[in-house]
C-alpha cells in the first residue's frame, strides 16, 4: 500500500509536453470511436463494417450493455478521463490528475483484453470499430508503462 501512495504523492521528473500531447490524441481518438458506437447505439443503427464482418452481431450481443447502458458509453468515458487527465497536464502541469489517468489505462486494457476474448471465443464474431477502441487502450496503456519507466514515475519514486 506505502508502494501505491508513493506513485501517486511523491514529486515526479517532468514529462515533456509531447508525451502528454500524444496521450491526448490517442485519448480523443478512442473518445471518437467509443461515442460514435453509443450514438449509433442510441439511435438504433448499426455502423457499417466493410473490413472485418461481424460488427452487428457483436454491437446487439448481451455483452455489448452492461446495466442497460452501452459498453461504449463506458468506453467513452474512460477516454475522456484519460484525455482529461493530459490536458490537465498540458494546460497546468497537473502531474497528479495525469498520473491517476494513466494508471486507469490498466483499467482500459484489461476491459479491452475482456472484450477481444469475447469477441474471439464467445460471440465467434468482430467489430472493427471494437478492435479499433482495443487497439487504442493498448497504445495507452503502453504509453503510460513508457512515461512511468521513463520519468521514474514508479513505485519506489
Amino acid at each position: 500500500m506505502q508502494n501505491l501512495k508513493n506513485l501517486l504523492t511523491k514529486p515526479l521528473q517532468a514529462v515533456p509536453i509531447s508525451w502528454a500531447i500524444v496521450v491526448f490524441i490517442v485519448a480523443l481518438a478512442g473518445f471518437a470511436d467509443a461515442s460514435y458506437l453509443a450514438i449509433e447505439h442510441y439511435q438504433g443503427v448499426i455502423p457499417p463494417c466493410s473490413i472485418v464482418s461481424g460488427c452487428e452481431t457483436v454491437l446487439t450481443s448481451s455483452y455489448s450493455v452492461m446495466f442497460g447502458i452501452p459498453v461504449a458509453l463506458f468506453g467513452a468515458l474512460f477516454y475522456l478521463l484519460v484525455a482529461a487527465g493530459a490536458f490537465a497536464y498540458l494546460e497546468g502541469k497537473h502531474e497528479r490528475l495525469f498520473r491517476y489517468s494513466l494508471l486507469v489505462t490498466v483499467f482500459g486494457l484489461l476491459f479491452s483484453i475482456w472484450f477481444v476474448y469475447l469477441m474471439a471465443f464467445i460471440i465467434h464474431s468482430y467489430c472493427l470499430y471494437c478492435l479499433g477502441s482495443a487497439t487504442t487502450s493498448t497504445i495507452l496503456f503502453i504509453l503510460a508503462c513508457v512515461i512511468f519507466k521513463k520519468y521514474k514515475w514508479t513505485m519506489n519514486s
